[in-house]
């Protein structure tokens, strides 16, 4: 009997975890000291690609706000078409994550929170000329500045952790 309340207790933590985005992730497995260097190399590969597409200028975030320019909306839309397809190509082909686990999708349900944070994010989005994105690629390409920017969101990160019980969710 303890072992069926046990899988029960793991399955409702699973599903709090899931929609809580707080999980166990592959950080706290025991690896040598070379095996994130993978990711070292997708974000330098990444980086250059958002400085190649002009995706980091804050001129062209700034074309964006003001609607002059089709070039950000091209880049977004295009990011949201791949995420779509991927999503259903995951739950379609039933594809599982590099360690065999299965891929699960929660539903999320809406809050009045999401829209004070939108609008939190997209007026600094739009005041910085940077989301957190491309921050490491402005400072990687000299635009010290954003190193402002970038502290703000590490301390806009705590904030809202702090006081994360204390918000509307």
């Amino acid at each position: 009997m303890s072992n069926f309340t046990s899988e029960i207790s793991r399955a409702k933590e699973h599903d709090i975890r899931a929609t809580d985005a707080m999980c166990i992730n592959e950080s706290e497995q025991d690896h040598s000291w070379y095996y994130n260097s993978k990711y070292l190399v997708t974000g330098v590969l990444f980086g250059i690609v958002f400085v190649k597409a002009e995706v980091i200028s804050w001129f062209r975030i700034q074309e964006m706000f003001r609607l002059q320019s089709f070039h950000m909306y091209g880049i977004i839309g295009s990011a949201v078409l791949v995420g779509m397809l991927s999503v259903w190509l995951i739950k379609a082909l039933k594809i599982k994550t590099i360690h065999g686990e299965k891929i699960t999708f929660s539903d999320k349900k809406f809050s009045s929170g999401q829209i004070y944070g939108g609008l939190i994010f997209g007026l600094g989005w739009g005041l910085t000329g940077a989301c957190p994105g491309p921050l490491f690629a402005q400072i990687g390409l000299g635009a010290t500045v954003a190193t402002v920017t970038l502290l703000s969101a590490i301390a806009g990160t705590w904030v809202y952790g702090r006081f994360r019980q204390q918000l509307p969710h």
